[in-house]
């Protein structure tokens, strides 16, 4: 072989090398998403500048699993987030996921906010709170309590058929049994000051207008209330309140989360568990704080003093997928009480 053409030959082999190894430092990963894309890409930016791999983000408002299913085994995704527990064990039922072992997570999330074969992981908090008037003398409450018939024509609610309520309902059946929560739920509605609707922000506006004394609305509103974000009239209904952190009787607090999975079909698996891992890191989860008011989900981590001086959350000790099983089962108990009507 002439010197010449083996040259070539050297060059190529080299270039080819050269190639392969940029590749490998330009890892990627596909994350399929139904969290608005301007609350997670801190995050992603910030696993990026720490670890070179790239996310390649596809927002689906609707229609995850649907997407996924579609695409079989030709599915780019690697990583499926769902903003609601009931949706991502969905994934996991549908066989759109696949088990990771992981002693980075296992050791930074709770065992009742995470799947047992590793199939899912939450990676945030949202409690269901009480608000409650500023001046009203209620330091603690349970679920159970909201049936009390002290607090008749004194609490405001959004529809019970709306999925932050069937979760809080499913709950209450995992703790209770449906025939307990459906006279919970009878009792909750003739305390009711006005029809259920409307969202949670609206319970501190009600609130604020003397319209009831409490009600129930999810965490992280309090935190987008008071930073502004809202703009300055629900600065004002912010406050009017304050917020109670219920439990159950013989639990903790009702919380729902954003979680994520390895999609089955991921072809980045090794990239897709770096992004899981790094978003429980105290780094990530602090992120996940500041940017939508949430509660981290590694007990290490910071919150946020806008949400952080009303105490600390306690989630319930029953695993989440144990009241994502009783949807159905809540939702036909908020139609037959005629919660809404």
């Amino acid at each position: 072989m002439k010197l010449s053409s083996l040259s070539r030959i050297l060059a190529g082999t080299a270039l080819t090398i050269l190639v392969g190894t940029s590749g490998a430092v330009a890892a990627e990963l596909n994350l399929y998403t139904t969290r608005e894309p301007g609350l997670i890409q801190p995050l992603l930016d910030s696993f990026t500048k720490a670890t070179s791999i790239k996310v390649n983000t596809i927002f689906l408002k609707d229609g995850l699993a649907e997407r996924v299913a579609s695409e079989g085994d030709k599915s780019p995704a690697d990583v499926l987030m769902t903003v609601d527990a009931g949706n991502l064990i969905d994934l996991v039922e549908k066989g759109l996921t696949q088990s990771v072992q992981s002693t980075t997570l296992t050791g930074s999330i709770p065992p009742a906010l995470r799947d047992p074969n590793g199939n899912w992981f939450a990676l945030s908090l949202r409690a269901r709170a009480v608000f409650a008037a500023r001046n009203l003398d209620v330091k603690a409450i349970t679920y159970e309590q909201l049936a009390d018939p002290a607090w008749k024509g004194k609490i405001c609610i959004r529809s019970g058929q709306h999925p932050y309520n069937v979760a809080l309902i499913g709950s209450y059946i995992a703790h209770h049994g449906e025939e307990a929560a459906q006279k919970w739920l009878a009792a909750l509605k003739g305390n009711l000051a006005r029809k259920a609707g409307g969202g949670d922000r609206e319970v501190a506006r009600d609130i604020l207008g003397g319209l009831c004394d409490i009600g129930v609305a999810n965490s992280y509103y309090v935190g987008l209330m008071r930073s502004g974000k809202g703009g300055p009239e629900q600065q004002k209904w912010a406050q009017a309140i304050k917020m109670v952190l219920p439990t159950f009787e013989k639990g903790g607090t009702q919380v729902n989360i954003t979680g994520a999975a390895v999609a089955r079909h991921a072809r980045n698996r090794a990239e897709a568990i770096k992004l899981l891992e790094y978003l429980v890191s105290d780094e990530a989860q602090k992120i996940y704080a500041e940017a939508n008011y949430e509660y981290p989900v590694n007990p290490r981590a910071a919150v946020d003093p806008l949400i952080g001086e009303y105490g600390v959350l306690k989630p319930d000790t029953v695993e989440l997928a144990k009241g994502v099983g009783f949807r159905k089962a809540a939702s036909a108990l908020a139609e037959k009480v005629g919660f809404d009507n």
